[in-house]
């Protein structure tokens, strides 16, 4: 029997094809689902080099996510300094970071208790 593939993994599922499309790194996804004080059912969270690449990452999920389910972000933030850029799909919430604003937020150690997936190429 095949498991069934809900609405927020599909996205998040997409989401990290966006990213390893423009050679994100170090892609890890957070499944929130089964924390009582979860905000979201998944976090992605990944790395670019430099702000050109947080900003073609970005890019790269915005089209691909509109494109293949018809989204939009409910929110958008960090998109002016390109640092760390949060895209806001409410079910799934994408992280982009460069790689000294990930070690300073450290989500992968503030939500310890998800269960982390890594991604690979």
């Amino acid at each position: 029997m095949t498991k069934k593939i809900s609405n927020s993994e599909e996205l998040v599922l997409l989401m990290a094809e966006a990213v390893k499309e423009k050679k994100g790194d170090n892609i890890k996804i957070l499944d929130l689902r089964g924390l009582d004080y979860a905000v979201t059912d998944f976090f992605l969270v990944c790395e670019a080099q430099s702000s050109t690449q947080v900003n073609a990452i970005f890019e790269s999920i915005d089209d691909m996510v509109k494109q293949k389910l018809d989204q939009d972000p409910f929110q958008i933030e960090g998109k002016e300094e390109a640092s760390w850029i949060l895209m806001d799909y409410v079910d799934v919430v994408a992280h982009i970071f460069k790689p000294e604003a990930r070690e300073f937020y450290r989500l992968e150690a503030l939500w310890a208790d998800a269960k982390i997936k890594n991604i690979n190429y």
